[in-house]
């Protein structure tokens, strides 16, 4: 396998995978968006609600609050030694919200969370959560757990992940450059210079066929086509995880769950003899 780095930022990665295959690359997606952990909101004790929003209503849009993870303080609350279900500082952190206008009306944001630890805070402080006349109040304790997107939406780490075939075009020198397939092209993959059609953005390609089928020559004189063994993967992060620590711990798991296959299946095969 060789990986390239194609694009990296605080939030987006863009990878360029070679010598695997569809299978594999379908198992590290869904793993990063159903098994990779992430911290979330998931109880609330709603002391005191005077908003027009129903309790359900605001705890809904606490859960939905992305807050950044720290997975190397924290446990997932089924593994964690203190095995209770109101959990310890070792699987929970809470966060306070103590809120009243005095003058007018107003909107409370997600930064006005007072969360116990330092490293598990909501990652934007901008999310609105409700809007407060004045002399409203909303005064409550909210619980963040560790928890894995296959039970929740609100614990993915991304809010997109998804991979696609290397693309491959061939252009041949039948071609009378009329320019045609870089009209039809929307992507603006190709480009019309020195009298001659180029390659401007080859990952931009989503191997539609529009440039083929829009050459005027017959059989055509592009050629679209996929590398069978390279794949560009992107994820874009939720901010809860950098998106590099993302895709390290969906291999760690992929890795883990095959191991566990093969320990399976050498039991099976011990039995059946």
């Amino acid at each position: 396998m060789e990986i390239k780095v194609l694009e990296k930022d605080s939030e987006h990665l863009r990878l360029l995978v070679q010598g695997v295959n569809v299978p594999y690359m379908n198992a590290l997606r869904r793993i990063v968006t159903s098994e990779v952990p992430c911290m979330a909101i998931d109880e609330i004790v709603m002391v005191e609600n005077s908003s027009v929003l129903q309790d359900e209503v605001i705890a809904h849009r606490l859960g939905l609050v992305p807050l950044k993870t720290d997975l190397d303080s924290y446990n997932l609350p089924e593994e964690c030694p203190c095995k209770s279900e109101f959990g310890c500082n070792l699987c929970r952190v809470t966060l306070a919200l103590d809120v009243e206008p005095k003058e007018g009306s107003r909107t409370i944001y997600s930064g006005e969370l007072k969360s116990e630890s330092q490293t598990v805070v909501p990652v934007s402080d901008k999310i609105p959560i409700v809007k407060l006349a004045k002399e409203q109040k909303i005064r409550l304790e909210a619980y963040a757990r560790l928890g894995k997107g296959k039970n929740h939406a609100k614990w993915q780490p991304v809010s997109m992940c998804a991979y696609k075939y290397f693309p491959k075009i061939m252009i041949s020198k039948k071609c009378n450059v009329c320019g045609k397939c870089v009209e039809m092209c929307p992507r603006k993959v190709l480009i019309k210079e020195n009298n001659k059609i180029e390659i401007r953005d080859l990952m931009a390609c989503t191997l539609c066929q529009d440039c083929a089928e829009a050459c005027p020559e017959k059989p055509s004189a592009i050629e679209v086509s996929a590398e069978e063994d390279a794949f560009i993967f992107s994820l874009e992060s939720t901010g809860a995880l950098p998106p590099e620590r993302v895709i390290t711990e969906a291999v760690k798991i992929l890795d883990k769950q095959l191991k566990e296959l093969e320990s399976e299946v050498k039991v099976k095969k011990i039995e059946e003899d």
